[in-house]
């Protein structure tokens, strides 16, 4: 996506050039390069969605990858009941989760930024005022933690989504959102 491209919730490029919408029909039709359009509209949201759930640079490009190779194999499936954006986020989110899973399954890992309180002291006082401290507080926080949070105050979903998405009770996602907003507050104030 150009510097100056805006995309919005409608899949409409605001340049010149056909809309993700019409592109994707295409693209369902077998049309590779227009899949390809339809991957450099739309990979900036997708990477940023993979890049607060997974916490690590490296991964969220992977899993980016992942997202589309599924949603170039599901584009049949694509009924157009929703936007092809919406359809594609919820993609993107329900991948990211299994691969938790998955990898819950394989062994436990969490993720840690080392120094945490001593990078958002530097960080406040050399670029007061900037998001840095809030993603890194956020990157910080355990996996499971830092998905829910995520998906509930940055992905705007409701609790019960949440609940039916990460197969947990919506007693415990409440209790986990409350915890990582606990943790991401400490950070911060640090």
């Amino acid at each position: 996506m150009g510097a100056f491209e805006i995309w919005n919730d409608r899949g409409v490029n605001s340049g010149d050039g056909e809309s993700v919408e019409a592109l994707v029909e295409r693209a369902g039709n077998g049309d590779a390069k227009a899949f390809e359009a339809v991957y450099h509209r739309t990979s900036e949201r997708i990477y940023a969605l993979c890049l607060r759930m997974s916490g690590d640079a490296q991964r969220a490009e992977e899993l980016v990858q992942d997202v589309y190779v599924r949603a170039w194999e599901r584009l049949k499936s694509f009924r157009g009941d929703a936007l092809f954006t919406t359809w594609l986020h919820r993609l993107a989110v329900n991948h990211i989760l299994q691969e938790r899973r998955s990898l819950g399954r394989r062994r436990a890992r969490e993720f840690t930024a080392p120094d945490l309180e001593s990078y958002g002291r530097t960080a406040r006082r050399s670029m007061p005022g900037t998001r840095v401290d809030l993603e890194r507080a956020i990157a910080a926080l355990p996996t499971k933690a830092r998905q829910v949070l995520v998906l509930r105050d940055v992905q705007g979903y409701k609790y019960g989504e949440i609940a039916e998405m990460t197969g947990v009770s919506l007693g415990t996602v409440k209790a986990q959102i409350h915890r990582a907003r606990g943790l991401v507050k400490a950070a911060l104030d640090a």
